[in-house]
């Protein structure tokens, strides 16, 4: 990306920032009228909504400033949209996953189940106050996320249009969510089935709909909208099993991300779905999900993913999916098809 690009996107990005902090400001005003749980709720949902890397944002301004946009403003509403829809599903995921913590620190959920505990409730009751918080937290992202398309101040079909990519993704994302749990409960998936969920659950919402989204706002013919759509779930296919590879094979300290997480929780990925196919699987399965893995059992573990070809049938499916990516570049103008090229090399480059 050329500097004065970077320096486009960080405005922009900057723009996405003050549709949220203002729709948190309101929305704490709001609270006061309802007294201090409903003021703690919001803050502690506020406070889960900053920090991240605005990625899903990134998506819409990116395809919406290279088709041409030139209406900062609406873009920024409608990416602060997607921020949003991912501030929600996150927070039930970790309920779902019975997750206190995120990124080292406590999440919506732990937050209030430590209010809680100081508060000398005991820790059953401490924990239902906190899942609970965070279901309603969640529920409060995801219903006020379509608000910020419709205060963008689009119009007729191209406003329906926005709606509908933004539901499908919702759409998408519950199943895959639900696809997840009873793929956890169940016989153990194929690759292929852990890849359609990976997709639903993730990359609808994170590549699909927003870099969809960022064309449609910017009115660009149909065609063009169905190629991002097309790169977007390939890349984020590729994402997905880069980001399973990371939590196996990663080092934390570039990562940011424990890489013996997945193997305690016995996390259903592509690595695993495959490795149950080899001779290595009864020597696998036994450590699987074991919450006391021990470091030294863990690099067992990913010798063994290694030695069944789990490892180099991952990095395969990310070489085909990013070709597959690719290939939908050539549909796209130039000045787009060259920003999202950079998408592939840095997918590329984390796996190196």
């Amino acid at each position: 990306m050329t500097e004065e690009a970077a320096t486009v996107a960080h405005i922009d990005l900057a723009l996405v920032d003050e549709c949220l902090e203002r729709f948190f400001t309101v929305s704490s005003a709001r609270a006061q009228a309802f007294g201090r749980p409903s003021e703690e709720l919001w803050r502690v949902l506020r406070k889960a909504s900053m920090g991240g890397k605005r990625f899903r944002p990134r998506m819409v301004l990116t395809s919406y400033t290279a088709l041409g946009g030139e209406d900062v403003h609406a873009a920024a509403q409608v990416a602060a949209a997607y921020e949003l829809l991912h501030t929600a599903l996150v927070v039930h995921d970790d309920v779902i996953d019975r997750d206190w913590s995120r990124r080292g620190r406590p999440n919506v959920a732990g937050s209030f189940r430590d209010t809680a505990t100081t508060g000398g409730l005991p820790l059953p009751t401490a924990e239902h106050r906190g899942t609970s918080a965070a279901v309603i937290a969640g529920d409060l992202a995801l219903a006020a996320a379509p608000r910020f398309i419709e205060a963008s101040g689009v119009t007729g079909d191209r406003r329906s249009r926005l709606l509908d990519l933004f539901d499908d993704a919702v759409f998408a994302s519950a199943a895959g969510e639900m696809a997840d749990v009873d793929l956890a409960l169940g016989v153990m998936p194929t690759v292929d089935e852990v890849l359609q969920m990976e997709r639903a659950k993730t990359s609808v919402y994170s590549f699909e709909a927003p870099l969809q989204s960022g064309a449609v706002l910017a009115g660009a013919p149909e065609p063009v909208v169905a190629a991002l759509g097309a790169f977007g779930r390939e890349i984020g296919i590729a994402y997905q099993i880069v980001d399973d590879l990371l939590g196996v094979f990663g080092n934390e300290g570039s990562t940011g991300k424990t890489a013996i997480g997945d193997l305690r929780e016995g996390k259903r990925t592509m690595l695993i779905a495959y490795a149950a196919t080899t001779a290595c699987w009864p020597d696998l399965a036994p450590y699987l999900g074991d919450p006391d893995l021990t470091e030294e059992r863990a690099a067992g573990l990913r010798a063994l993913l290694v030695e069944c070809g789990a490892r180099d049938a991952a990095l395969d499916r990310v070489r085909e999916h990013t070709a597959l990516a690719r290939a939908e570049l050539a549909g796209l103008p130039y000045g787009l098809g060259s920003r999202l090229e950079g998408l592939v090399t840095e997918l590329v480059e984390r796996v190196r």
